[in-house]
């Protein structure tokens, strides 16, 4: 099945990285001559269209669109195996916009997390949007797509790894007073409902963002790269 990826900077980068492309959507009335000569390089099709029937693809494209194969996931144990004695890997427990993961994607790619973990139902999945966001980032950082969140934290302890749940909560506690060491697994809940009540059961530890205004939670994006980086920092202190 084909995907699309639209937008100048994510459709260069991939050109860039010589990952596939089945052929490239120009604007007929204002044709980007720097994708004219990157493909002719690149050896990739092109197909001049007007504004109208770019007009029928999503988001911003800037006169430019590529086709692509769908957006490879893996398994997690594909993953498992590849992975270090301190691995970190994000959990997102029923994300619905794409616009958080594809932040997310990107946040994880500078933040040097492992993998992204999204379930396959109830859960927005890898398109052009998350790509167009993540500015590449959905190429660089493996996603894998699970059937079972609470399965999945169950596997991932039986790999060592510790499992913390980003939660407001009463037995939650500040997320700057844990010691990330070894394998972490970092779990984000949805943008309206949180983490699901299994999900949450089933973590190691409860962690909360400290809120000291009239506002009782962060955007998921945001919530994710706060901890991201707070385990990025412990492992690689500024000197």
């Amino acid at each position: 099945m084909a995907q699309y990826i639209y937008g100048k900077n994510v459709v260069k980068q991939r050109i860039l990285n010589h990952k596939k492309i089945h052929q490239l959507l120009l604007s007929k009335t204002h044709p980007a001559k720097e994708f004219i000569e990157l493909a002719k390089e690149a050896r990739i099709p092109i197909r001049y269209c007007d504004d109208k029937e770019l007009s029928k693809y999503e988001g911003n494209h800037q006169g430019v669109i590529a086709e692509i194969d769908d957006y490879k996931t893996y398994t997690l144990e594909e993953v498992l195996n590849t992975l270090s004695d301190d691995a970190t890997i994000v959990l997102l427990d029923g994300l619905e916009d794409p616009h958080n993961l594809g932040a997310i994607l990107r946040t994880a790619d500078a933040g040097k997390v492992d993998a992204i973990v999204i379930p396959k139902h109830g859960s927005v999945q890898l398109n052009g949007t998350v790509a167009k966001v993540s500015t590449g980032a959905i190429e660089t950082v493996k996603t894998i797509s699970v059937t079972n969140m609470t399965q999945t934290i169950e596997t991932l302890k039986k790999h060592k790894f510790w499992v913390y749940g980003s939660e407001f909560a009463e037995n939650a506690v500040d997320y700057r007073s844990i010691k990330y060491q070894g394998r972490v697994a970092l779990v984000i809940g949805s943008e309206g409902r949180g983490i699901s009540r299994l999900v949450s059961k089933n973590c190691d530890q409860i962690i909360k963002i400290p809120m000291y205004g009239e506002i009782n939670s962060l955007n998921a994006s945001v919530s994710a790269a706060l901890l991201i980086y707070e385990v990025l920092n412990q492992r690689n202190p500024f000197k």
